[in-house]
């Protein structure tokens, strides 16, 4: 959601995205937002286009793109002759990195799968799944 009036704080800012204070002012410092405009008093004001972008931003953290992926599309998004195909080489690579860490955590599943099937969960002291930890780590 953006909100429709031109000028806003970071409270504004931050109810209109969805986006932590803190966050956006790391974002800020990380130049994935620009410097915004201040008041005579210091205080921060923000636009649309500023809201547009943080909540773009906000959107490719939350699909677990890296900062700077998320840097990389949204100069993208802001280009005039970005094409589709640099757009697509960026989710592309993100999208294989996401299958590696499936594959990881079915790995992952598996092993611990068989640790709680090998377990009865007795009162017994020899405990399997302690076993196969420790034969693990020699």
């Amino acid at each position: 959601m953006c909100p429709t009036s031109s000028e806003m704080s970071i409270g504004a800012l931050s109810a209109a995205t969805g986006v932590n204070i803190e966050t956006i002012r790391y974002y800020e410092r990380e130049g994935l937002l620009r410097q915004p405009a201040r008041t005579a008093s210091g205080r921060r004001v923000y636009t649309v286009e500023d809201a547009r972008r943080l909540a773009f931003l906000r959107r490719c953290r939350e699909l677990g793109f890296s900062l700077a992926d998320a840097r990389t599309l949204a100069g993208l998004a802001e280009a005039d002759a970005a094409t589709c195909a640099e757009v697509k080489a960026v989710v592309v690579k993100h999208l294989a990195d996401v299958r590696g860490k499936l594959a990881d955590l079915k790995r992952l599943e598996k092993a611990l799968t068989a640790m709680d099937r090998s377990c009865p969960g007795s009162d017994s002291t020899d405990c399997p799944i302690l076993d196969a930890l420790t034969s693990a780590a020699d």
